[in-house]
């Protein structure tokens, strides 16, 4: 920014230079118009002779011919001999006309430069002009980190160019993946020998800035081992984010996408780990915070496959007690709760059923929705509730895992999951009770054979937010 002040500066002090230089030349430095100034060709000397009968005035310095001396004679030696004016002290007589080119070569010179400068300034000027115009501005955020995290800890601020080096100038063999909002870069941070990630935000997004500006504020404050962590910022040229690197990617390409099989074992670990992000979230912290778009992609794992929640660009800081927050409808089609359609308002209730259709793809191995499904089985939630009113719950265990599952935990996972995505909102459990009986501290809740339905007593029209794709909408592959 300081060097597109300075290059827009350096192009208006040019400009006005030329002119300045313009004016100067054409009033000879005194301030006054040239043409206004006496000059050598404008005062020639002017000798008079004597004044004829007729008023006219003999001129013998222009070419004309002296008197006849046949007159001369007739002439009384009393009349007056010709007189000659003195002309003016200040009048010069022309100069050579060689001189008069050699003079005006270099002014002409001297002109054609300085309209030169002058266009050449100008264009320059314009150009600036529009450049800035195109450009997004970046806000700057009234957030003073290092009072928030003082003797070094916390997240730290980046400049542009060790970010940029860290990506090797975010070439294309270092992205992770791209999104709506921006792309994901693999940095290599060689001061503190470091992996990290590094999400760059379009400028050309006005919710990308947006949700940019809530990453940095809600999960800078945010301390748990099952969420990502933020390493730095930076927006200084651009709106970058540094958080620590996952080896293992995302949870939806393990899932969804076979980039390995998943054990059991490691599958009930990752909802366990999610559970207690999601207290620590809304109960443990300073603040409630709501993460509003819970889902597979979203959910990543370390070298040793312990979930992390992550991309808090939606996340919204509310009070304990409140617990909801009217806003704009944001998150993914799938994992958002059925009220959120109706009211918009964001919820501890809405993140328990986006918690709850994770631990339902867990266990199934398959997307919330699914259009290659039959009717009867294109919507996850619908499909499990089904079988578990027809106590056969098991059939809809992920293929994959064959026999190779514990099925008191399988069981507890899938009821569990049921429980939190319960049409009618008031009937969901806390994030606490689910993680108690994840934990097998808390015996498994009866619910009704067959899906509610929920009753709306006012009908609302929702404000969905849609204009643009969500950045967390991408899947993140990391290389083996």
């Amino acid at each position: 920014m300081l060097s597109q002040m300075g290059l827009h500066n350096s192009a208006s002090l040019c400009f006005g230079l030329s002119l300045f230089t313009i004016f100067a030349l054409n009033t000879g430095g005194s301030g006054v118009p040239a043409s206004s100034a006496p000059s050598p060709s404008s005062s020639p000397r002017v000798i008079m002779g004597p004044v004829s009968a007729s008023g006219t005035i003999s001129n013998p310095s222009v070419g004309s011919a002296p008197p006849s001396s046949s007159n001369s004679q007739d002439t009384p030696s009393s009349s007056p001999a010709p007189t000659t004016a003195t002309p003016p002290s200040s009048a010069v007589a022309d100069p050579p006309e060689g001189s008069k080119n050699w003079i005006g070569l270099p002014i002409g010179i001297i002109n054609a430069a300085c309209a030169l400068i002058f266009v050449l300034g100008l264009t320059l000027f314009i150009f600036c002009r529009k450049r800035t115009k195109k450009e997004v501005d970046v806000p700057v955020f009234d957030v003073s980190f290092k009072d928030e995290f003082p003797n070094g800890m916390g997240p730290r601020k980046f400049s542009y160019d060790e970010l940029a080096k860290a990506t090797k100038n975010f070439a294309d063999e270092e992205k992770l993946g791209e999104g709506g909002f921006g792309s994901v870069y693999k940095g290599f941070l060689r001061d503190s020998n470091t992996n990290v990630a590094i999400k760059r935000v379009s400028r050309e997004s006005k919710q990308g800035i947006k949700e940019y500006e809530s990453e940095v504020k809600i999960i800078s404050r945010l301390r748990h081992k099952n969420l990502v962590k933020l390493v730095g910022w930076c927006h200084e040229k651009e709106l970058l984010l540094a958080y620590e690197f996952m080896p293992n990617g995302s949870l939806d390409s393990h899932l969804f996408k076979g980039r390995s099989l998943l054990p059991w074992n490691l599958r009930y670990k990752i909802i366990q780990g999610l559970a207690s992000a999601l207290l620590y979230l809304h109960e443990e912290g300073d603040f409630c915070v709501l993460h509003r778009d819970i889902k597979t992609s979203n959910i990543m794992l370390d070298s040793t496959f312990n979930a992390k929640l992550g991309d808090f660009g939606l996340a919204r800081l509310t009070d304990h007690a409140k617990g909801s927050r009217t806003t704009l409808l944001a998150g993914t089609i799938g994992y958002m709760a059925p009220e959120c359609h109706r009211t918009g308002k964001a919820s501890k209730e809405s993140d328990i059923y986006s918690f709850g259709v994770v631990a339902l793809e867990i266990a199934c191995g398959r997307r919330s929705i699914e259009s290659r499904y039959e009717e009867d089985q294109a919507s996850l939630v619908a499909w499990v509730w089904q079988a578990y009113g027809n106590q056969r719950l098991l059939d809809v265990v992920d293929n994959k895992l064959s026999d190779a599952f514990n099925v008191k935990e399988m069981e507890c996972l899938l009821i569990t999951g049921l429980w939190c995505v319960h049409p009618i909102h008031i009937m969901r459990p806390s994030i606490k009770q689910a993680k108690q009986v994840l934990d097998f501290k808390a015996a498994l809740p009866t619910l009704p054979t067959e899906m509610p339905v929920p009753q709306y007593d006012i009908p609302i029209t929702p404000i969905i937010q849609t204009s643009e794709p969500r950045l967390s909408n991408i899947s993140i592959t990391m290389p083996r």
